[in-house]
């Protein structure tokens, strides 16, 4: 329950200081959102799950400043808005991909330079900057900054695996390549890192090892 509290304070102050330091420039005088609404989805990632390859500093600031910059391309390339729309998310995810930066807000990012109103696209290229790039960049700033005050790293660095695996490795036979393996096998994409799954079966092995002895 307290890590839900803490999100739910960090994702309050960090959109609510987000969009007063985004009011002190340029772009509150004009037309344009101070905050655009894919960063209420960053902060949801940011703020309760901090820990999740999506919501690391480079996936928030990259993801939604690229596929804001698709976007665009596409609403000034296409006529058609609802292929512009199609091809906004879609590019985004490609974008993204390519420069690993995936984000989900992206796609709404994108999808809001196609759908916006007339000033986000008169703004054109420079909407990814100001407001989307500026937004993100406070946003990322603050939760670093919450994360580390409330005793968490952010971005997330995964722990080592307890030295004591590793014996326990040998003797069953498991190795980190077979987690490679057992991915590749199941064809499927999981919001979790490589490292940070190492060190989940680590624990789940010492926690059964311990289970065995207890019952010896």
């Amino acid at each position: 329950m307290l890590p839900r509290l803490l999100a739910v304070i960090g994702a309050t102050l960090g959109v609510a200081l987000t969009f007063f330091i985004c009011m002190q420039f340029p772009i509150a005088s004009g037309d344009l959102p101070i905050v655009v609404a894919p960063i209420g989805a960053s902060a949801v990632l940011a703020f309760a799950v901090p820990a999740s390859p999506l919501a690391q500093p480079w996936s928030v600031v990259g993801g939604n400043v690229l596929s804001t910059l698709v976007g665009v391309a596409a609403a000034r390339y296409l006529p058609d808005a609802g292929l512009a729309a199609g091809v906004a998310v879609g590019g985004a995810i490609l974008v993204m991909t390519l420069f690993r930066c995936l984000h989900p807000p992206g796609g709404a990012a994108a999808l809001t330079a196609v759908i916006g109103s007339q000033s986000v696209h008169a703004a054109g290229y420079a909407f990814a900057f100001a407001p989307v790039a500026i937004n993100s960049i406070a946003l990322v700033s603050l939760a670093m900054f919450f994360h580390r005050m409330t005793g968490h790293s952010y971005p997330h660095q995964p722990l080592a695996p307890p030295q004591q695996i590793d014996a326990m490795r040998e003797a069953a036979g498991f190795h980190i390549e077979d987690i490679d393996r057992a991915l590749a096998d199941m064809h499927e994409s999981f919001d979790i890192s490589r490292a940070d799954l190492d060190l989940l079966l680590s624990q789940a092995e010492l926690h059964a090892l311990e289970r065995r002895k207890r019952g010896q």
